[in-house]
């Protein structure tokens, strides 16, 4: 599981993905067996979690990796090239963005 944490040095990347509330639950099938046969298993790779909104027109993915370079290899393997291919047809649009942990809240 990830962790939120201030001295995290690795990679954080934010993915939000867009979609109808007909599609929402084979795109959350779809990125869930993207994490359990593959991209778990890819160097580099810490813990994610995926979140969808009520209204289900939304998913967002938080997810760690110890470099970038990890995370960019992930993703220019042809399994994940192929698996992006099919997320893409699910939803209207998605966006990987990384991030770098600036603060983080817990309770006192």
């Amino acid at each position: 599981m990830p962790a939120i944490r201030r001295d995290f040095t690795g990679q954080t990347v934010i993915t939000t993905f867009e979609m109808t509330p007909g599609t929402a639950q084979d795109l959350m099938d779809e990125l869930k067996d993207a994490y359990e046969a593959f991209i778990r298993h890819q160097p580099g790779f810490l813990g994610a979690g995926l979140h969808m909104n009520d209204a289900q027109t939304r998913i967002a993915n938080y997810s760690q990796w110890r470099r970038r370079e990890d995370f960019q290899a992930m993703l220019r393997t042809d399994e994940m090239r192929e698996r992006n291919r099919r997320i893409a047809a699910l939803c209207s649009r998605f966006e990987p963005v990384m991030y770098e942990v600036s603060a983080v809240a817990e309770p006192v």
